[in-house]
């Protein structure tokens, strides 16, 4: 094989490593809240989280187990992408190693469920590892949204600061509504200011997937 047909091999590598990126985000979408949600009666997305599709009990639970692999893989394919596409950047070596870190760190979902929505109006639930990873993913998210601003110019910079807003005021206010789950009352829009603080980390996987593609074209 030539160079020229191992460049080619090796850009063509890259580009289907990035994309995993954009697919992570698009069957985040399709198989909690279309899929699942389709197999939990009852669920309202707006005033529920999106772990009570996973939660202890919940009737799309086994769904969601069995196709849990799907994610970490394509986060880590995504992040071996977005370092292979580096090219010399840096920021953008970190944000790979931050995402293939994530993805690892994303298999102890399995082993911290969140517990019923009944278990913890009553008290009886220890959902101390689940609410710990939370925090360990919204940190590297955060992270990784960084990091790859340092990378580009001031119009993805700009982009990725309003990105972090978004994930920090929507997430402290799906953490106030979890503290009323948590005291028994109400969570009328817990399920859509979590789905709100989450967006803009899959918006910008698409987006990052796209301009490196770009790039790579």
């Amino acid at each position: 094989m030539s160079r020229t047909d191992t460049s080619v091999t090796s850009t063509r590598l890259t580009q289907v490593l990035l994309a995993c990126g954009l697919l992570y985000a698009a069957l985040y979408v399709v198989l909690n809240d279309v899929v699942a949600a389709g197999l939990y009666p009852d669920y309202d997305p707006l005033s529920q989280a999106v772990s009570e599709l996973s939660a202890t009990g919940s009737p799309a639970a086994a769904f969601l187990t069995a196709v849990f692999p799907v994610w970490p893989t394509l986060m880590v394919a995504f992040g071996i992408g977005v370092r292979r596409a580096a090219d010399g950047r840096r920021a953008l070596r970190v944000t790979g190693v931050l995402l293939v870190v994530h993805g690892l760190v994303q298999v102890l979902w399995l082993v911290f469920p969140m517990s019923a929505r009944s278990d913890i109006t009553s008290g009886a639930s220890g959902d101390v590892g689940h609410l710990v990873l939370t925090e360990v993913t919204v940190a590297f998210v955060l992270a990784e949204i960084g990091f790859s601003a340092a990378a580009f110019g001031w119009q993805f910079r700009l982009y990725a600061v309003v990105s972090t807003l978004i994930v920090l005021v929507f997430g402290a206010l799906t953490g106030v509504q979890a503290s009323q789950l948590a005291a028994g009352e109400p969570t009328p829009w817990m399920g859509l200011f979590e789905r709100i603080s989450i967006a803009p980390w899959l918006l910008w996987m698409a987006v990052l997937h796209l301009i490196l593609s770009a790039e790579r074209a």
